[in-house]
């Protein structure tokens, strides 16, 4: 079976194909055979029926026993053919006419009344020892001279039938051959023209790499039945592009934010070890150190929670959390770094919202941080939460510098900043937006940002329902 799946299409359908045909050509062949068998059994018996027939009218008619007797010649001429046999006899006597050039056994045959012309449900047959079926017929009839009883009986060995009909079999069984060869050659033909496309677009993904993720299946040019597979085939190579540049832009993001720590930490470290410090200098050097690995393992755990939450089957535990109490905590949490820019909070809130605890108050925090990062100072932050039949919905907005249309379908990728956010010091390290859109896809929920008007930023969480 293995081997079987393993062979090429174009093979696997032109044996099925020849098959098909081997099977549909043998069947016809066999469907005439057996009609033309038939044929000449019942044309057999109707011309048996008819010379039983005649010779009975004879009999009865025209020509008295003894007349019969002194004229054998005449109805072995009568019969025409060499094996056919024909006999005249009383019952219970032998033959007075014996015309059985092939020596044919004569079976117990059971004849009718008197003149009772035999019909073709009368017929029966024997088997000569080479396996020709011979047919007999028997009629009884009323001598003309005295009324006495004459039997007559005739009979047809099928030998010419026989040869004929294994003569048409072997022309059968010779046309199966040749229309399954004929089948073959045809379906290999056509099956290797109708699955030309098909080597077109093995050829033509042959040569993406991802050095040229560019190159598309050409759809219309495909035919109908492989269009949607061309169309599907694109659309994944779209995907794989998209990817492959999020991933190029993954490293390039990783390796910049973990080479600024990772260069202070040898910076720091070589200039400490340029010559002797004293005890203070390198506990200075070590608390610098250790902000840093801080950061390099805050950057880690991120990375870590992103890759749970993209490629593991996380189930959370749910329960209800009060909106307003949640935004009042987490603004009165961040009321110290949010008044060091002259910022502070509006709270707007009711309602429950069905979710993790913890996960939800980390989404939120990273919203609130994020205003409070990129905000302009001396506004308002404001939170609400509202709660309806669908779900629940939690909203960050805050005042700042316009974001263009094109950066906010990216806030939410890894890493990504906006140039105005990478070009100035900040602790962010790119993944907290990241976070929060792996927690909401956790929730089965959703997370967006817009600008509804200009200068004004706007984060929603969308939560389903219990």
């Amino acid at each position: 079976m293995k081997l079987w799946t393993e062979r090429s299409l174009t093979a696997r359908t032109t044996v099925l194909f020849a098959s098909i045909a081997c099977v549909v050509i043998g069947t016809l062949g066999m469907y005439f055979y057996h009609s033309a068998e038939l044929s000449l059994h019942r044309r057999a018996d109707v011309v048996l029926t008819g010379r039983v027939e005649h010779f009975s009218r004879i009999v009865h008619d025209l020509y008295s026993v003894s007349e019969l007797k002194s004229r054998p010649l005449l109805f072995e001429s009568m019969l025409g053919a060499e094996q056919d046999v024909l006999l005249f006899r009383r019952p219970g006597e032998a033959p007075f006419i014996d015309v059985n050039p092939g020596n044919v056994a004569v079976p117990a045959l059971q004849a009718g009344t008197a003149d009772h012309l035999p019909t073709l449900s009368d017929i029966r047959q024997t088997t000569l020892p080479d396996g020709v079926p011979v047919h007999w017929a028997v009629a009884t009839v009323k001598a003309r001279e005295d009324g006495s009883e004459v039997e007559v009986i005739a009979a047809h060995p099928m030998t010419q039938e026989m040869r004929m009909l294994a003569a048409y079999r072997n022309r059968i069984v010779l046309a199966t051959l040749i229309g399954m060869l004929a089948a073959t050659l045809l379906a290999y033909y056509v099956l290797r023209r109708a699955l030309r496309p098909v080597r077109e677009i093995a050829t033509r993904a042959a040569q993406i790499s991802p050095a040229s993720l560019s190159v598309r299946l050409d759809s219309e040019a495909a035919p109908v039945e492989l269009r949607q597979l061309t169309h599907a085939f694109n659309a994944m190579l779209d995907r794989l592009a998209d990817g492959y540049q999020r991933l190029s832009q993954f490293s390039a993001d990783l390796a910049h934010e973990i080479r600024t720590p990772v260069g202070a930490l040898i910076g720091q470290t070589q200039v400490t070890l340029a010559k002797p410090r004293d005890t203070e200098e390198y506990q200075q050097l070590l608390e610098s150190n250790l902000e840093e690995l801080n950061r390099l393992s805050h950057i880690a755990e991120n990375i870590l929670f992103l890759a749970h939450a993209d490629h593991a089957a996380l189930s959370i535990d749910r329960e209800p959390v009060d909106l307003r109490d949640e935004l009042i905590r987490i603004a009165d949490y961040f009321e110290g770094p949010a008044d060091e820019r002259g910022m502070r909070f509006t709270v707007e809130a009711q309602g429950v919202v069905s979710a993790n605890p913890m996960l939800c108050r980390r989404a939120i925090n990273n919203l609130v941080v994020n205003a409070v990062r990129y905000g302009a100072g001396d506004t308002v932050v404001r939170l609400s939460g509202t709660q309806d039949e669908q779900g629940a919905t939690v909203v960050v907005e805050n005042d700042g510098t316009p974001i263009p249309g094109e950066q906010l379908d990216r806030l939410f990728d890894r890493f990504y900043r906006g140039d105005s956010a990478r070009s100035e010091f900040t602790e962010s390290s790119g993944l907290g937006l990241a976070i929060v859109k792996a927690i909401m896809h956790l929730h089965g929920g959703t997370a967006r940002v817009v600008c509804p008007v200009p200068g004004v930023v706007r984060f929603e969480l969308r939560f389903p329902g219990a």
